[in-house]
């Protein structure tokens, strides 16, 4: 089984050419990406929704200096490593892919999804990549959020807890 998980993780020019051989078996790819740092409720809830739009989902998974670089010193909480094989191992992930960036922006057009996806509390011209995928005849979408749920409300619940 840890073959299969660690399959999953690819590198951009793996990651690129796999999406290549999906696509070209006329495959929907779709694209998302995230720290996912604890992975929680609405994470799941999301990332789920997202596969169901096409018939493969690949996941842009922020680095450990992007991860700080974005939310500060504290975080990540889990290291990338985990974080990389905590997605791989979700049955409706087919692709993990680490980027260096502060955005995804290279990694999109590197990859060239078919949809583009993220959460609610963005519109799509606040997309990072997303006039690439529609030029490049793909869509972009957005999935609602499930309140309640976040990395940061899950770290001040134990701050608070600990005071």
């Amino acid at each position: 089984m840890l073959s299969v998980i660690e399959a999953k993780i690819q590198d951009w020019d793996t990651a690129q050419n796999t999406i290549r051989q999906w696509q070209e078996h006329g495959e929907q790819i779709v694209f998302t990406n995230g720290c996912f740092d604890l992975l929680h409720y609405g994470h799941i809830h999301y990332l789920a929704q997202a596969r169901a739009l096409g018939n493969r989902l690949v996941v842009g998974l922020n680095s450990a200096s992007s991860v700080r670089r974005l939310k500060g010193t504290n975080r990540p909480i889990n290291d990338e490593q985990t974080r990389l094989f905590t997605l791989a191992s979700l049955q409706f992930i087919d692709l993990v892919v680490s980027f260096e960036e502060d955005t995804p922006f290279e990694l999109i057009s590197t990859l060239l999804p078919n949809i583009l996806v993220k959460g609610g509390d963005y519109t799509i011209e606040t997309i990072v990549g997303a006039d690439v995928v529609i030029n490049n005849g793909g869509a972009v979408k957005t999935l609602p959020f499930v309140e309640g749920y976040s990395t940061t409300s899950i770290e001040e619940k134990i701050r608070n807890q600990q005071s």
